[in-house]
């Protein structure tokens, strides 16, 4: 494997856009989360739609992330660590896969937290230092994936099967927006995925509407203006169907 100094000066610092600590949403135990700047998809329900370029984050080196992410190290205990997410991750995949080198030889637990929207050489070294994978299916049909993120659906499944080559722990999530994904072909293809994947895991989300200030904040108009979240009867019964 080489090391950050081997390696071309952009790969061994990226752009970061924020820090979560103590969170306890993205993956197992108590974590900090580091959010990655830049994502090629655009999600018509994003809530970081100020993540989407590259340089909108701060500028860090690896070893900064790293130590910043170490003085959590208490917190985490036996199952906690760290979760790279964005943004999408996947964009500045030797950068992270300098920071997840550092904090494996440290013994913290590594959860990414992507969208598997890129697969390269840089992306499958990352695998091989990921504890977890939390995948974000989208949505299962390639039309109304292409619809909902401007991106084709093909690349996640290339990920996807990445996933399984390196034979990753693998959480699959997908966000139920109503009238979208909130449809019962879709929640038993995403079980017949995680089923021949192999995923430990399957998390619905509901749909919110917190980060729509930030797409007026960029001037960006809504694509899901009008939208509510599911009631709490609709994600019952999809989850349900996962049973």
């Amino acid at each position: 494997m080489t090391t950050c100094k081997e390696r071309r000066d952009l790969s061994c610092s990226g752009f970061v856009h924020s820090f979560e600590t103590l969170g306890a949403l993205d993956g197992p135990g108590i974590r900090t989360v580091v959010f990655l700047s830049g994502c090629p998809m655009r999600c018509a329900y994003c809530h970081n739609p100020d993540t989407w370029q590259l340089a909108s984050g701060t500028k860090m080196k690896a070893e900064e992330v790293f130590h910043k992410v170490q003085r959590y190290k208490p917190y985490f205990k036996e199952n906690g660590g760290i979760t790279l997410s964005g943004g999408e991750p996947l964009m500045q995949a030797g950068f992270a896969v300098e920071i997840f080198r550092l904090c494996q030889a440290d013994g913290i637990h590594t959860a990414l937290d992507t969208s598997g929207a890129i697969v390269s050489d840089a992306a499958e070294e990352l695998l091989e230092l990921t504890d977890l994978v939390i995948l974000d299916i989208k949505h299962t049909d390639p039309e109304a994936f292409l619809a909902l993120t401007g991106y084709e659906m093909r690349h996640v499944l290339r990920f996807l099967q990445l996933c399984r080559k390196k034979k990753n722990v693998l959480w699959l999530r997908q966000v139920i927006v109503p009238g979208i994904t909130d449809n019962e072909k879709n929640i038993l293809a995403l079980r017949k995925l995680a089923e021949e994947n192999g995923a430990e895991k399957i998390e619905l989300l509901p749909y919110h509407t917190h980060g729509v200030f930030k797409w007026e904040k960029l001037s960006l108009p809504y694509p899901l203006a009008g939208v509510q979240p599911p009631e709490e009867s609709s994600m019952k019964k999809l989850r349900n169907l996962l049973k």
